[in-house]
């Protein structure tokens, strides 16, 4: 029988997992294939750049609490695998993707994104979609083009009206 001290440990453990897939907009499963402790760091430090987070967490840990929110990876959760969340959407996965096309030991392999199970596809086209401020920024160009075009349209009316007087 196992120590009561390690099954409420592993049950905190369970919980955390839990709280963190609902609480994030998305969950991503890493497979590490030999990343040295220096990559791992240099993972986390650009995560943590996009106000994101990764950990590493027990297979079966991950499959029980997930389980509980009737999600089943069981099948996927095999080998070491690495997690990243954050609050965006978008920001963990282009973090990610960019880490690991520069250290290929490292590869995506599916997620949960708003609470929906994610493949290795779209988790690549949510990769290259501009972040929120480059988004914004590309609304905010195209409302003052909209405005400059009406401001030109008025001046030549204007001075449309002055020539026919």
């Amino acid at each position: 029988m196992a120590n009561q001290k390690i099954l409420d440990q592993k049950q905190e453990i369970i919980n955390e997992i839990t709280e963190n897939v609902k609480n994030s907009s998305s969950f991503i499963f890493l497979e590490n294939h030999g990343l040295t402790v220096a990559e791992t760091m240099e993972l986390r430090r650009a995560l943590k750049e996009s106000d994101s987070e990764l950990k590493i967490y027990k297979n079966t840990l991950v499959n029980r609490a997930l389980s509980s929110m009737n999600i089943d990876l069981s099948a996927e959760l095999n080998g070491p695998k690495i997690v990243a969340f954050g609050s965006d959407i978008v920001e963990p996965i282009k973090a990610v993707s960019k880490f690991a096309e520069k250290h290929p030991n490292l590869e995506m392999k599916l997620g949960i994104v708003d609470g929906e199970i994610t493949d290795l596809a779209t988790l690549k086209k949510l990769a290259t979609i501009p972040s929120r401020d480059g988004l914004l920024t590309m609304f905010a160009g195209g409302l003052m083009g909209i405005a400059r075009d009406f401001a030109i349209c008025l001046d030549l009316h204007a001075k449309n009206l002055e020539e026919n007087k």
